[in-house]
């Protein structure tokens, strides 16, 4: 079984500078992805892939691989997760190296752990499915969600849940966004729209936490520091 970890860090971002680079208490964030990546023993291959070059060097100093670079097509703000995982397997398969799993690892996930990877390809393997990923499941119920109208008055957007309790209502997660995994044989074929769906890893709230302002950034270092405390 061949195994190659995938990181997916290009240089632009908007909202947050540098954002992929940018220190995360003490290092680069992208650095907590590589190190867990490292520190599974499940890869054969562990790249990142990026179109600039102060990344690539963090890359490479952490110990990752930064065999080639991502294209300017794959680059900009429109190309998506899974149209560069198939550029970087097609760029792999032209040197001669094809690979069984994918794991693609967001740069900005420092919530990551070596275990959750590992729990990741044993799922594939064990169940032969195509894909897994971590999840957690919603604070609040969102079948109990309101919008607001054009009145500016708040509506229930399910009226028939308005009053039932939330341990009545079927429970509902949602993408940590830290990474997904993949076999690679049907990744390919769907071009990442498995079908078949993906099978979960639940995790607890205290280890998610969007990136996208800097008040984001502020809560996941406080979020980690709490976390590495309980564990």
């Amino acid at each position: 079984m061949k195994a190659l970890a995938v990181i997916t860090a290009r240089g632009g971002s908007k909202r947050i500078p540098g954002k992929n680079k940018k220190e995360f208490l003490g290092k680069p964030i992208l650095v907590y992805s590589i190190e867990a990546a490292l520190q599974s023993n499940l890869f054969d291959e562990v790249m990142v892939s990026t179109d600039d070059e102060e990344i690539a060097a963090i890359a490479m100093k952490a110990g990752a691989k930064v065999p080639f670079m991502r294209s300017a097509q794959n680059a900009n703000d429109y190309a998506t997760t899974d149209e560069v995982l198939l550029e970087v397997l097609e760029e792999y398969e032209k040197r001669g190296q094809t690979f069984d799993y994918l794991v693609c690892l967001y740069p900005t996930a420092p919530f990551v752990t070596p275990e959750k990877l590992q729990k990741a390809l044993e799922l594939l393997v064990e169940n032969k499915a195509a894909g897994a990923m971590p999840v957690v499941d919603f604070s609040f119920p969102p079948q109990r969600g309101m919008s607001i109208g054009e009145d500016k008055k708040l509506r229930y957007c399910y009226p028939e849940n308005a009053l039932k309790r939330s341990q009545d209502l079927e429970k509902m997660y949602h993408d940590c966004g830290q990474f997904y995994a993949y076999e690679v044989k049907r990744f390919r074929e769907t071009k990442g729209n498995l079908e078949e769906g993906y099978l979960p890893i639940v995790v607890s709230e205290l280890e998610v936490q969007d990136i996208d302002t800097l008040t984001d950034w502020k809560l996941a270092e406080l979020k980690y520091r709490l976390w590495k405390e309980q564990i």
